[in-house]
């Protein structure tokens, strides 16, 4: 994994984690890998991984179980996507719809953009 210097490696890996757990590539109840496996295979410290899982934890998305290890929340999926959706219409909308603004984007041009969005999925899929 290829970190970016502005963000914190542990808030990386969280949002690593919780991508390939909306991916459905992790599913709820699974057992991930172990501190030291992930922080060897991510190549960094094993308390950046502990701060991540445990901060994960402490939001529900992941569960310690005693000598057995961290496991993926039955709700784990419902609470990312809450948690990401809130992020989204804070940050991430107001910016967006500044810059349409700015750009003087009307709702034909937005409309033209989503069928190319909606083409290009769907040819990736086939």
């Amino acid at each position: 994994m290829d970190f970016n210097e502005s963000k914190n490696i542990f808030l990386q890996i969280e949002e690593w984690l919780n991508n390939r757990i909306l991916d459905d590539k992790i599913q709820p109840g699974e057992r991930i890998p172990s501190v030291r496996e992930l922080a060897e295979e991510m190549e960094v410290n094993r308390n950046t991984v502990m701060r991540t899982y445990s901060t994960m934890e402490n939001k529900g998305i992941l569960e310690n179980k005693r000598g057995i290890g961290f496991f993926v929340a039955i709700d784990a999926p419902k609470i990312i996507q809450n948690m990401q959706k809130t992020e989204f219409f804070e940050k991430e909308l107001p910016r967006l719809l500044e810059r349409i603004k700015l750009l003087r984007l009307t709702s034909k041009d937005l409309a033209e953009l989503v069928t190319l969005i909606k083409n290009n999925d769907h040819e990736t899929q086939n």
